[in-house]
């Protein structure tokens, strides 16, 4: 009886040392940005971060060319919240819209915006959608999420 428990212990030991060494080898997520807009909410990860370190030209021009851009409704009378993940914040980030800075460089995980800007030509939108970007770091890019704001009036 002794025996058939020692040799249990052993398989879940072993079954707890395999799950491990299997969770050690998956990649760490990359951070989330967030935006939110009164009830609705959409967050994403990026495949241009790299953690923590410069991205790279190339890989920076892919990603603003994905087609796998999340989007949102804005009532231009609504607030639109912009939320990091604090490593994020602690490197600092700006707001983009359509490759233009919009915002100073932030350490807060989270600014507003009125919905309106994102639809004023004074701030280079046209159309009904413009497209807003989360920039990680403050004189080089660590990180970048991009969104798309569609116009709901």
């Amino acid at each position: 009886m002794t025996a058939l428990r020692s040799r249990r212990a052993v398989a879940a030991l072993g079954a707890v040392s395999a799950g491990l060494l299997l969770l050690s080898a998956c990649e760490k997520p990359t951070p989330l940005a967030t935006i939110t807009v009164g009830r609705n909410s959409v967050s994403s990860e990026t495949d241009c971060y790299n953690d923590g370190k410069v991205v790279p030209t190339p890989q920076l021009a892919k990603c603003l060319k994905s087609k796998d851009i999340k989007s949102i409704k804005v009532d231009p009378d609504e607030t639109v919240r912009f939320g990091v993940d604090p490593e994020v914040a602690d490197k600092g980030w700006t707001i983009l819209m359509n490759g233009q800075p919009l915002t100073d460089a932030s350490k807060k995980t989270y600014r507003t915006i009125p919905g309106s800007v994102f639809f004023n030509a004074q701030y280079g939108a046209s159309g009904n959608s413009t497209l807003v970007s989360v920039k990680a770091g403050e004189n080089t890019v660590t990180g970048l999420w991009t969104f798309k704001l569609k116009k709901d009036s």
